[in-house]
């Protein structure tokens, strides 16, 4: 407990500030009318702790340097002038449990009310840790990366890093953050330097429900892992070029290019005497090699696989088929529903079993 700290009595209503200590057992606390309250330290709890609450302020962007050149002429005391960065005078109080390292990188509206509309977005960097953390933010488009911001982040602390509006969010769909962690005038456990990439998906800035209530700040925010119990959050963002390396994996059996398999449609009875249809569509299972073949031609071959199974049953009234595409970026998906409603319109169709799809198959009903 510090100053600072927001408390809530545990034997009386109420609660507010902590203003200071009295001695060793009593802590000042101020209610809401501005009073200081001397109660047992005992008798209060932390439910908000001030660690996160400093003032609120973007990095500024360093002024261009001056290159140094390392040559005979230049003295070595010019060479060792270059500034570090500055870290806080006091040193921070270190938090239990605060040892293993947690960093969350937060997008929070301005105006939850209006986060569907027009609302402009702050970007954090939350540190729920006991190191200090060498950050860069950064942000690509295609292959070409740029740095957002960068520079050291205290302990136990959040750090702005940017504000942007809707207008700015495809170019933060590709974001990546890189830590380096230390102690200043304290040993400390080695870790290791992370370097995370992540998808963003730009849809949920519009959704209300996406941003969730949290520790860090007093309204909901979009809350992404960077490093969660010490271990870097799993790479969840695929570029196309790998992608498109990995449909086209050339899977050695001995095949020719563009073999298609034996059989790729099953049959299973529902339990009920009837007797459900399943097709996966996936390029792996339709195609032994797919070597030569562009995004196009696999999603015109997927699409023409369905086309004639659907034709196979087109007589067969109440069939049940089930498509399985897998959910990946929904391309397959919307390809199949938009077929449906165009050549099938009196079909059925709708998500197949999450629980024995997942959420990457779709159920079509014969009519």
């Amino acid at each position: 407990m510090k100053i600072g700290d927001k408390v809530r009595f545990l034997n009386d209503v109420g609660g507010g500030i902590v203003k200071g200590f009295q001695g060793k057992n009593i802590v000042l606390v101020e209610d809401s009318d501005g009073f200081d309250i001397p109660t047992p330290i005992h008798e209060c709890v932390v439910i908000d702790t001030n660690d996160y609450n400093f003032e609120r302020h973007a990095p500024k962007k360093p002024e261009p340097a001056t290159p140094v050149v390392a040559t005979s002429a230049v003295a070595k005391s010019e060479l060792s002038a270059v500034t570090k960065p500055e870290l806080p005078a006091y040193r921070p109080q270190e938090i239990r449990g605060g040892d293993v390292l947690n960093v969350l990188l937060a997008f929070v509206p301005e105006d939850i009310k209006t986060v569907s509309g027009a609302s402009p977005f702050d970007a954090y960097l939350v540190n729920d840790s006991n190191y200090y953390l060498y950050y860069t933010y950064l942000f690509a488009e295609g292959k070409a990366w740029s740095v957002c911001s960068h520079g050291v982040i205290a302990p136990n602390t959040k750090l702005l890093l940017e504000t942007f509006d809707k207008t700015e969010l495809n170019a933060r769909e590709h974001v990546a953050v890189q830590l380096l962690t230390f102690k200043d005038g304290r040993s400390f456990t080695l870790k290791p330097v992370v370097s995370v990439e992540l998808r963003i998906d730009t849809v949920k800035f519009y959704k209300l429900h996406t941003f969730v209530a949290n520790d860090f700040f007093e309204i909901p925010a979009l809350l992404y892992d960077i490093v969660k119990n010490d271990l870097p959050a799993k790479q969840v963002y695929v570029s196309a070029e790998e992608l498109q390396t990995a449909l086209l994996q050339h899977k050695d059996d001995g095949q020719s290019a563009g073999k298609p398999k034996v059989s790729s449609v099953r049959k299973r009875p529902d339990g009920k005497g009837n007797e459900i249809v399943e097709i996966d569509l996936h390029i792996g299972e339709l195609l032994d090699d797919t070597r030569g073949m562009s995004n196009g031609e696999i999603l015109n071959y997927q699409l023409d696989k369905f086309r004639s199974v659907i034709e196979q049953y087109r007589n067969k009234r109440e069939q049940r088929i089930v498509f399985i595409h897998g959910k990946g970026d929904g391309v397959l998906r919307r390809a199949l529903l938009d077929e449906l409603k165009r050549k099938y319109p009196d079909y059925r169709y709708q998500d197949a079993s999450f629980r024995e799809y997942g959420y990457g198959a779709t159920m079509v009903t014969i009519k």
